[in-house]
């Protein structure tokens, strides 16, 4: 669907010969998809392969039947076509344009717009879904709806970061910290993900609202990897990924769950318990030190085991490590015990 609306969003050549058909009272039934599947289900019109402009749209649309274009949307292939979809296939719709779109939606994997001569309404199908296409207005509303209520979970998922770090530092963690960080990061991933939805179906319309959603976002995805790094059980048959996406699966009302949230990502710690002590191995703070790959960063955890231990170790001790050195290792002590202090300091200022 989201592909969908982008080809028929503001700014394309489709959506102003939508708008023009709209615009001029008319209605429309547009299959895009020209392949074999959807030449089968239709019957008579024209064969016009001709280069695909808003102006001709418009024109072929003053004649019955549906219009096919090619799946790219570069060539109007037929015109004043019927379309013969298998009548088993189950519909909501009442109308017989609507209803042949749905039905041509749902049995083809090809979308189907249709412009209501009625209702003054151009609605998109695609499988079993369909989405009216609303103006722009109503979308930059929602749009800037969506970046405020953005910006309140940004701040508040700043804060839980910031105190768990602080946390870490002073070896005081619990799961409940670890999994405050997760929900608050997953529900501004979610709520970031409904407006790129919004951005989409705004085409040219909406950049200034991905400049700010791009702002905002700034490093959440990092940060959400790296705890679930540094506090997932130690199975080999598990990996990041697959915890981020069990967490994705997880719906609001389960999101709000500890418990289902550490069982999710495979929390280390058994059984779950939100007040048990907790030690992270070390990846996040690790990557806020400056010039130090995300290898050296895997070594360095490898070979210490956790973050009180990587604190606690003198720069002689760091520099055995592998490619460490010296010199490194007494900046990279320098660094972490930089942000140990500032990291206290943000919590008990």
């Amino acid at each position: 669907m989201l592909a969908a609306l982008a080809f028929v969003a503001p700014g394309q050549a489709l959506r102003e010969g939508l708008d023009r058909i709209r615009q001029s009272g008319k209605g429309a039934l547009i299959v895009i998809g020209d392949g074999p599947e959807v030449l089968d289900i239709c019957s008579g019109g024209f064969l016009l392969d001709s280069g695909f402009s808003p102006q001709r749209l418009h024109e072929v649309a003053k004649m019955d039947g549906a219009i096919i274009l090619a799946g790219d949307g570069s060539r109007i292939a037929r015109a004043n076509v019927h379309l013969v979809p298998d009548p088993s296939v189950p519909t909501v719709e009442t109308g017989t344009r609507h209803r042949t779109a749905e039905r041509v939606a749902r049995s083809l994997a090809v979308p189907v717009i249709s412009v209501s001569e009625s209702r003054d309404a151009i609605t998109v199908y695609v499988g079993d879904e369909q989405r009216p296409l609303l103006p722009t207005g109503p979308l930059l509303a929602k749009a800037n709806q969506g970046l405020q209520t953005l910006e309140q979970y940004r701040n508040r998922l700043a804060a839980t970061t910031a105190a768990l770090s602080a946390l870490e530092v002073e070896d005081l963690v619990t799961q409940r910290d670890v999994l405050n960080v997760l929900q608050r990061a997953e529900t501004v991933r979610r709520i970031a993900e409904e407006i790129e939805a919004v951005i989409v179906e705004l085409g040219a319309d909406g950049r200034l609202v991905h400049l700010q959603l791009e702002e905002l976002m700034g490093g959440i995805g990092d940060d959400r990897q790296l705890v679930v790094r540094d506090y997932m059980a130690g199975d080999p048959g598990w990996s990041v990924s697959e915890a981020l996406e069990a967490l994705d699966e997880l719906d609001t009302d389960e999101l709000l769950d500890l418990r289902l949230v550490a069982r999710a990502i495979r929390l280390a710690g058994v059984p779950v318990d939100p007040d048990a002590g907790m030690q992270p191995r070390g990846y996040r703070l690790l990557s806020r030190v400056p010039r130090l790959g995300a290898e050296m960063i895997e070594t360095i955890v490898n070979h210490f085991g956790n973050l009180q231990k990587i604190m606690r170790v003198t720069p002689s001790e760091l520099a055995e490590v592998t490619g460490m050195g010296e010199s490194r290792a007494r900046a990279v002590k320098e660094n972490l015990a930089r942000l140990a202090e500032s990291s206290i300091l943000d919590r008990y200022a």
